[in-house]
């Protein structure tokens, strides 16, 4: 009796185990390759650009011995410069202040005791100049107006979007040929485009104009913008076959 029933489980478990490993195998025959092999590169592109656009940040600095009259000193030089730039043609809505400060200072003898006490007030303004022909003697007639600190400029383009198409072109073109000339190197073929991402980049050159403690200028300022890059940096990921 004992024989009859051994005979009888083997089949029945031979088919059991048959039946779950099926479905295994079929499963991992549909399921994609996640270790296939890839070519990864960057690409890049450059495209120059004319500036059209520039910003300035512009500071007025007063001291005296009281707030109030440190505050009112302060007022009337912000409001000449702000009519300077009105009368040169900046937009009102493209003047800002930007940051306002309030502060004691004081004046100490050898020894270390202070002698007197001043409040000092400084009041900065970004502007943004639409019209660079007017770069140089907006500067200067800021600068003759009271602003006894100009930080610096910053030009820029109001529109990109040319430029940056461009450099993305030229940027997958880059790309494009860094793969197929690993690939040639590596003695394989290169297969399809699996995944790209992108990213911008436009620096804008700084120039300086520092005029600390209330500096004269006497002729208009000469500006040169020069040219400034937009730049795409992508990165192309290509299966190899």
């Amino acid at each position: 009796m004992k024989e009859k029933k051994t005979r009888y489980l083997v089949p029945i478990l031979f088919a059991l185990v048959f039946s779950a490993c099926t479905p295994a195998v079929n499963m991992a025959a549909e399921t994609p390759d996640r270790n296939a092999a890839e070519i990864s590169v960057t690409g890049s592109g450059r495209v120059l650009v004319t500036p059209d656009i520039a910003y300035i940040n512009v500071g007025v600095r007063s001291q005296a011995n009281s707030v109030a009259e440190a505050l009112d000193k302060n007022k009337q030089q912000a409001q000449a410069i702000k009519e300077v730039l009105v009368d040169s043609g900046i937009a009102e809505e493209d003047i800002q202040t930007t940051s306002f400060n309030v502060y004691p200072q004081s004046n100490y003898d050898y020894q270390g005791n202070i002698t007197s006490t001043y409040f000092a007030v400084e009041n900065t303004v970004f502007i943004t100049i639409r019209n660079l022909d007017v770069l140089g003697a907006t500067l200067d007639a800021v600068a003759r107006s009271g602003a006894n600190n100009i930080y610096g400029i910053n030009f820029d383009v109001s529109d990109k979007t040319e430029a940056q198409s461009t450099a993305r072109k030229l940027a997958v073109e880059s790309a494009r040929i860094q793969a197929e000339e690993l690939a040639e190197a590596a003695g394989v073929v290169l297969g399809d485009l699996v995944s790209i991402s992108t990213s911008a980049s436009s620096p804008a050159p700084y120039y300086g104009y520092g005029m600390g403690g209330g500096g004269e200028v006497y002729e208009a300022v000469p500006i040169s913008s020069g040219q400034i890059p937009v730049n795409i940096s992508l990165i192309m990921v290509f299966t190899i076959q």
